[in-house]
């Protein structure tokens, strides 16, 4: 992981030296490894918020891990122990550190794998990083080795009964448990998670929040519509400005969707922070331009698979301010790789 600098409002060439490779390229051709650490309860949804990246560079430059992988016992053993993954000492966060340290300098490593379907483990594979990384877990920035490797941290935190809805739906469909099953698991889940998984928030970039809609808590079962809000450190220094436009249009038209922006202020690890609200479904045309400036950012066009819808869920919105979180992050990242080489 390297430390950022740039001055505020300067709009640094994306790709100095580069022969007028775009971001893309620039980013295929560099040495560098660039880590985004996700961490979060299980089945709290952060896959999805990182979705974008993975749609903007493509599976050619984005590499996953998933840190259930790094689980020390099965699942028979684990219920023998009366232990619960969570519990930082039911996982190798020791070998997970050394493996995070090799995969920063775009070394392969065999990658333990943790089968979900039958709560055993498979035999190791041979796992080489791409240019991005995405490490998504329960224990993800946990240990100071850990974070002293990552570039740029996300916390996601869905409310207790949104969470709850999401892991009966994900572990009774795609995991093979029963109902009976994950209610068992949910109160001993929820005491280790108080204990080891929330408090890494202290240590996020971005903390991302889902509530169910004020529009409706059946809007997020059925259609996928939740509030999300970003909680977010202050940016210092900004390549160009990003507008979030309000449509006028669609607003005196009379849109026939409900939608809520909400900007406040709060205090996160003794910090003044800014947190973000979105509800609701928003028209296309008040995101279009943060498409765009991801676009000119990146010079990767399309950015987005929303273009054929006339409405965006607060989710989407979200994953695109996300996406422009972390270009920012890497672009930054990018010019100081090149003052390094002119030095």
């Amino acid at each position: 992981m390297m430390q950022t600098e740039g001055k505020t409002g300067e709009k640094p060439d994306l790709c100095p030296g580069t022969g007028g490779l775009n971001f893309k390229d620039r980013i295929a051709s560099s040495p560098c490894v660039f880590t985004i650490g996700v961490a979060g309860d299980s089945g709290s949804g952060k896959t999805t918020f990182t979705q974008s990246i993975r749609d903007i560079f493509g599976e050619d430059l984005v590499t996953t891990i998933t840190l259930d992988d790094y689980h020390l016992y099965d699942r028979e053993e684990r219920k023998v122990r009366h232990i619960t993954p969570l519990n930082p000492e039911a996982n190798r966060l020791d070998q997970l550190e050394h493996d995070l340290v090799e995969l920063t300098e775009g070394r392969t490593i065999d990658k333990p794998v943790y089968n979900h379907a039958n709560g055993r483990f498979a035999p190791p594979i041979r796992f080489t990083p791409g240019k991005i990384l995405i490490l998504e877990g329960l224990h993800t920035f946990f240990t100071p080795a850990l974070r002293e490797h990552l570039d740029f941290t996300l916390f996601v935190e869905p409310d207790p009964e949104v969470k709850i809805e999401w892991k009966m739906r994900r572990d009774i469909n795609n995991r093979g448990y029963t109902r009976e099953q994950v209610m068992a698991e949910l109160e001993p889940r929820e005491r280790d998670y108080q204990r080891f998984i929330a408090p890494q928030q202290k240590y996020a970039d971005v903390v991302v929040r889902v509530r169910f809609s004020k529009y409706g808590r059946e809007r997020g079962i059925r259609e996928k519509i939740y509030q999300v809000s970003l909680s977010q450190n202050r940016i210092t220094k900004s390549i160009e400005d990003v507008d979030l436009s309000i449509d006028l249009f669609s607003l005196l038209s009379l849109s026939d969707r409900n939608f809520l922006i909400e900007f406040s202020h709060e205090q996160r690890n003794d910090e003044r922070t800014g947190e973000l609200i979105l509800d609701g479904e928003l028209s296309t045309r008040m995101v279009k331009r943060l498409e765009t400036s991801i676009e000119e950012q990146t010079q990767v066009r399309p950015i987005s698979d929303f273009h054929d819808h006339d409405y965006m869920t607060a989710t989407e919105v979200v994953q695109l301010i996300l996406a422009w979180r972390i270009i920012h992050q890497r672009v930054f990242l990018e010019r100081c790789l090149h003052q390094d080489h002119n030095k």
